[in-house]
């Protein structure tokens, strides 16, 4: 399938670009902010050729595409206007809140920023490799050209990350960036190098070196985006342009040396300096625990809470004693990618483990991860123990990392520093983290899907035979009384374009909604406004109430079911009240979608005009469209 191709079907998968409210990738993900998750249909996702799979963490939803993310992510901005930052786009919805809120902000302001800062990194060791072994001296100029291209995007992180957390918060990027510019500005880097008493208008200003620090400008620009915001609203039309940026200028700038700037590298230091006690304390433990959790950390999110404290470590210190343990964990998936490999007899769980191998050799666990050790379980918890013993290791040779990137074969160099200590440890539990997991998946073993094709495969015809006498109709009864409306007419694209699938829809005459059918609960949503159920012969309808009634955070909605409940055709599902949901400014028309409506030959509506609660509304014909296996 071309990137275009993908671009679109995601793009239309997630709900449409209308219900997109922002999108950044790292290495192997698109990172969505949704308006409405329930808009996005997550299962025809899972199965759409060149995705690896769909996660819901820390706010975003994420869909991993694996190493081609980057022409994925482009394609999506030359077919729609999703990445495009002066584009007018609808309210956003409510920002998520907690560790998802803070997961959802540190990874929005890193990940466009992980490629090249890998790059960097990867230069940055081969330079120190390069002048430790003596292939070139720190002196020559050659060796000062390829440093400054190597640690410029370190030098001058505040800059960038000025950008990445403005985009996050909607904030003016240039304003931001000068904001930034101001605190590695030559004559503040002079008054601090040589110690000269400052102060601003007579209050003392503690200085601190602001080159590649992280923290300081990262609160710098949440607040000025909260400052540009009041002012905008504030100044008049014909003057805000330009004094808004001026007051923000002369208000951030010395509220940020005075206060941001002090308390930002006070809190990375203190950070950073318990890690390091941790390591200090029993290195052994400590890097067990990381090379046993690490990619626990990876699949939920919580992972981006530790890389400001990488960098920062590499800022301060010139090294981190913490991230290498962490490279265990990465190679041991692997491992356990690789003994699934050698372990399956299923030809194309073979190929996908060996593919996934490779790509995890370079830093890349998504596609091993997602499409083979996860899902197979025992896999990865072989990859855990692999991890937790390589990590010990590691932690006990004193491993340093001396600049930053996505642990994996390219990036070793990083992990090189004068005269190469604790280098052979790192070689040594990335090793055995490997090996111990290849070996420990191929003795414990996993379900192999082989087993299942040969059992299909043995009683095929007579499954086809049987799939072709019971193929019959499905009957779905109206879950709502009131009005049909065409699905094309629903005021919401992700439905009337049919991406969610074929139905119809209902004008609500009576806020009830009802089983339309014998079967079970599948989805209940927290919000109220939309619910799941799958018949006892495996037709799968989605009642979503209205349009964007997410956004009511469940008022004016009375649930009396839950996920798993059976139930009775004619049970009450859900109340809702009309009147109230209108007032609050909402559409009330109702579309009931056949969420797999590719299992069926035909959806056929059966009702017009006014339609009773259970009555026969759509006949779902499964024709001579036999169940794929």
């Amino acid at each position: 399938m071309s990137q275009e191709k993908l671009a679109k079907e995601i793009v239309e998968l997630v709900g449409g670009e209308k219900n997109v409210e922002s999108l950044v990738h790292c290495a192997t993900r698109l990172r969505f902010v949704l308006k409405d998750d329930a808009k996005a249909d997550k299962a025809k996702l899972e199965k759409t050729e060149g995705i690896i799979a769909v996660k819901e963490n820390g706010g975003q939803f994420q869909v991993v595409v694996g190493n081609k993310v980057p022409e994925v992510y482009s394609a999506i901005g030359q077919i729609s206007n999703i990445l495009d930052d002066s584009s007018d786009k609808e309210k956003p919805r409510k920002a998520a809140k907690g560790l998802g809120g803070i997961i959802d902000i540190i990874s929005s302001i890193f990940a466009p920023l992980l490629g090249v800062m890998a790059g960097a990194g990867i230069l940055k060791g081969l330079l120190l490799i390069a002048s430790n072994i003596g292939w070139l001296e720190t002196t020559e100029t050659t060796y000062t050209i390829l440093y400054a291209a190597a640690d410029s995007l370190f030098y001058f992180l505040p800059l960038l990350l000025a950008v990445t957390t403005a985009r996050k918060f909607q904030g003016n990027m240039f304003v931001a960036m000068t904001i930034a510019g101001a605190l590695i500005y030559p004559s503040i880097v002079t008054l601090k190098s040589e110690g000269t008493p400052t102060d601003f208008f007579g209050i003392p200003v503690i200085l601190m070196n602001y080159s590649s620090t992280v923290i300081p400008i990262i609160l710098a620009v949440i607040v000025m985006s909260k400052l540009e915001k009041f002012f905008n609203k504030t100044l008049h039309d014909s003057v805000k342009n330009f004094v808004t940026p001026l007051f923000l200028l002369v208000i951030m700038v010395p509220l940020t040396l005075l206060v941001f700037g002090p308390f930002g590298v006070y809190v990375g230091n203190g950070i950073a300096a318990g890690l390091v006690a941790a390591f200090g304390f029993s290195p052994l433990l400590a890097g067990a625990v990381m090379g046993a959790s690490w990619q626990l950390l990876v699949i939920f999110g919580i992972h981006w809470g530790l890389i400001p404290v990488f960098i920062n470590n590499v800022a301060v210190y010139g090294q981190d004693g913490v991230k290498p343990a962490a490279t265990a964990s990465i190679f041991a998936q692997t491992g356990a990618a690789f003994g699934v490999m050698l372990k399956t007899k299923n030809k194309k769980l073979k190929t996908l483990a060996g593919s996934s191998t490779l790509t995890a050799l370079f830093g890349i666990t998504e596609p091993a991860i997602y499409g083979v050790t996860l899902p197979l379980k025992r896999p990865f918890i072989a990859g855990v123990i692999g991890g937790a013993v390589g990590g010990a290791i590691i932690g006990q040779a004193g491993t340093l990392a001396f600049a930053s990137g996505a642990p994996g074969l390219l990036t070793l160099p990083i992990f090189y520093g004068p005269g190469g200590q604790g280098f052979p440890g790192l070689i040594l539990g990335i090793v055995v983290s490997f090996v111990v997991s290849a070996v420990l998946t191929y003795i414990m073993g996993f379900k192999d899907p082989v087993e299942e094709e040969t059992k299909t495969e043995s009683t095929s015809s007579a499954k086809q035979s049987v799939r072709a006498t019971n193929a019959s109709d499905e009957n779905v009864f109206s879950p709502i009384e009131g009005t049909i409306v065409e699905l094309s007419e629903v005021p919401d694209p992700a439905f009337a374009s049919g991406a969610m699938g074929k139905g119809i829809a209902i004008e609500p005459a009576v806020g009830r909604v009802v089983a339309p059918f014998d079967g079970t609960v599948t989805v209940a949503f927290k919000k109220k406004h939309a619910l799941a159920v799958v018949s006892d012969t495996g037709a799968e309808i989605l009642v979503h109430v209205g349009v964007d009634t997410v956004k009511l955070d469940g008022q004016h909605f009375v649930s009396h079911i839950k996920e798993g409940d059976r139930v009775q055709a004619g049970d009450l599902l859900l109340e809702f009240d009309i009147a109230q949901i209108k007032a609050a400014g909402y559409h009330t028309v109702t579309p009931i979608i056949v969420t797999n409506s590719a299992n069926y030959e035909e959806v056929i509506p059966q009702a017009t005009g006014q339609v009773s609660s259970q009555e026969l509304l759509l006949k779902l014909s499964s024709g001579n469209v036999q169940e794929q296996k």
